[in-house]
């Protein structure tokens, strides 16, 4: 059958060949992250989800008490205030983060009710609660980690971070702190590794120079203030506070979400 012949045009001809090269190159990078979850986490965690292509929980990881797993910080009258999850610890000194079990049924009310008293003034309140009150008001949870992936994934959503969030335990786990790590990143077809400033205190980066990942290190520094409740600025809070104080808008206080 007679088919009209491709014609490639005088721009065409004249690109540089290694363009495509460059592009091609450039395409093939994937970018992973892994991270422990954490309760409603503030806005650098969710700045670091948006900068990569796949963003793999952590929580294999032992669970450590008095951290960000199941708790976080939102603004009140009286200052910054603790919202926790309670989650059953006692004799068990060596479970994960995938493990850890919540531990009374009531605490989602308790905490709906302290975002009502400390958000409804609001701008964005209303806009915002439409789809997170039915989490906490309709859901259960049995287990920590489930938790922290809802409430993870929703906020993404709301943001519009396309980020692939995946679990640790999809993949095969080995041996050695930073060697299991490039091994998960290298298992995801991870070609860059992008860590949180603070795993510096542990992470060998030979290990990923050998196995050909490159390391980057994210920068939580430089993020604008916006109207906050509730006197001085806080950045250090749950990202709820921006989401209700901005809505959608909230990207204009983000490096990586748009």
């Amino acid at each position: 059958m007679w088919s009209k012949p491709f014609r490639v045009s005088q721009r065409e001809r004249d690109r540089p060949a290694v363009q495509s090269i460059h592009v091609s190159k450039r395409e093939s990078v994937k970018k992973v992250a892994i991270v422990q979850s954490n309760y409603i986490p503030w806005k650098g965690y969710f700045d670091m989800i948006a900068s990569v292509d796949e963003f793999i929980l952590y929580d294999d990881m032992q669970y450590t008490r008095r951290d960000w797993r199941n708790r976080n910080l939102i603004k009140t009258p009286q200052g910054a205030q603790w919202l926790t999850v309670p989650v059953v610890v006692k004799g068990r000194y060596f479970q994960t983060i995938r493990e850890t079990e919540i531990d009374v049924a009531d605490w989602r009310a308790a905490h709906w009710r302290s975002l009502v008293q400390n958000y409804k003034r609001a701008a964005c309140f209303t806009e915002v609660s439409a789809w997170l009150e039915p989490i906490y008001v309709e859901e259960s949870f049995s287990h920590l980690s489930v938790l922290n992936r809802r409430l993870i994934e929703a906020i993404c959503a709301y943001l519009g971070i396309k980020t692939v969030i995946t679990n640790s335990w999809d993949y095969e786990l080995i041996e050695g702190k930073t060697e299991r790590l490039a091994d998960l990143c290298r298992q995801a077809g991870g070609t860059a590794y992008t860590s949180g400033p603070a795993a510096k205190d542990y992470i060998d980066p030979e290990v990923f120079r050998a196995a050909g990942i490159e390391l980057t290190w994210f920068d939580y520094s430089g993020y604008s203030e916006y109207k906050q409740l509730w006197g001085e600025f806080t950045h250090g809070v749950s990202i709820l506070d921006l989401l209700f104080a901005c809505g959608k808008d909230a990207a204009r206080y983000m490096k990586y979400v748009r």
